[in-house]
């Protein structure tokens, strides 16, 4: 087991754990013919997420952020590797097991409007839920839906409207309504304020973030911007070609990035690295198709060695709490 992605948390068993993940997607091949490859999109990602504990994932487009956060909640079949939650294995669940042991954690999606039903009213969407799980009434659910949506910023006076009726900003509000109706303990919020204006971004994160902190919740924040991820978590994963990177707590990792990979993503960030600490990337991300061998990040690091073919790196502890997989010991970043 990596120590290095345990939950940090005061709790003695982490509420989520993934041991060993891994996500291939075949290439090719038919009901005759035989896959030509596979993408490797997760790769031996051991993970755990503490209760109340916020986990950002950040990586560049490609890294496998989005397939990790679905593997996490079983909406992704697992190549390899195990997940429980809360001492549930969910592999061992059947499909109607998992439906009902779905109340317990909940996805917030990167566009909110295309994740909501279309031809259902906000009201329906967020009642629907709530008598499902807790065998409320009509009444009772539509009590507790406009009490939800009072508490992500809205009113009652949306419960009629539709989708498509509504901004972005307002649309992601709706969202995470919907998946607080189920009174969730664990929350994958994927890319959720990507896709809005900036001003916009700040209030939705300030939501989750006041959210989190009142409900105790369990958040996976994946976001490919670091500032927004500065914010809100606890702990951050930088995640490559499907494979953890670095782990640390936020503010050690943020002054003080321990892999070349993170000091790299470091840079797009103002302030985050000091002055002449620079670590430029070359070339663009591989194919997940056909990665690497040894370390991953070895052909656009500007510190590899031929060593760095020859071995896949494990996380190990180069600081307390911050892990790294690399064999460089003597970088300085």
């Amino acid at each position: 087991m990596n120590a290095s992605v345990e939950a940090k948390t005061a709790s003695a068993a982490p509420l989520v754990r993934a041991r060993g993940l891994a996500k291939h997607f075949p290439i090719g091949g038919g009901f005759l013919s035989a896959p030509r490859g596979a993408i490797r999109a997760v790769e031996s990602v051991d993970l755990d997420v503490g209760s109340g504990e916020v986990v950002g994932v950040v990586g560049e487009s490609g890294s496998g952020k989005s397939t990790l956060g679905r593997l996490m909640l079983r909406l992704l079949e697992a190549t390899a590797g195990r997940i429980e939650f809360d001492g549930q294995d969910l592999g061992s669940l059947d499909r109607d097991q998992l439906r009902r042991f779905r109340r317990n954690f909940q996805m917030i999606f990167q566009d909110p409007i295309s994740s909501l039903n279309a031809r259902m009213a906000i009201g329906d969407t967020l009642v629907e839920p709530m008598q499902l799980h807790f065998g409320m009434t009509r009444r009772e659910a539509e009590d507790a839906a406009v009490r939800l949506l009072e508490q992500v910023g809205l009113g009652a006076q949306h419960m009629r409207r539709y989708p498509r009726s509504f901004s972005g900003g307002q649309g992601q509000r709706i969202a995470v309504a919907r998946a607080l109706a189920s009174s969730p303990k664990f929350i994958v919020a994927d890319e959720p304020v990507s896709a809005l204006d900036v001003s916009v971004q700040a209030e939705v994160v300030n939501l989750l973030k006041g959210l989190q902190q009142d409900l105790s919740l369990a958040l996976l924040f994946i976001s490919h911007d670091l500032s927004v991820v500065e914010v809100i978590a606890d702990r951050v994963v930088v995640l490559y070609l499907g494979r953890i990177m670095e782990v640390a707590p936020t503010e050690e990792l943020y002054q003080r990035p321990a892999h070349p990979y993170t000091a790299a993503l470091l840079q797009a960030v103002p302030g985050a690295v000091p002055p002449g600490s620079r670590v430029l990337l070359k070339g663009e991300i591989p194919s997940p198709a056909s990665p690497p061998s040894g370390c991953v990040f070895r052909t656009r690091c500007p510190f590899a060695t031929s060593d760095c073919a020859a071995v896949v790196p494990e996380l190990r502890e180069v600081a307390p709490g911050q892990f790294k997989a690399c064999i460089r010991d003597d970088l300085s970043l």
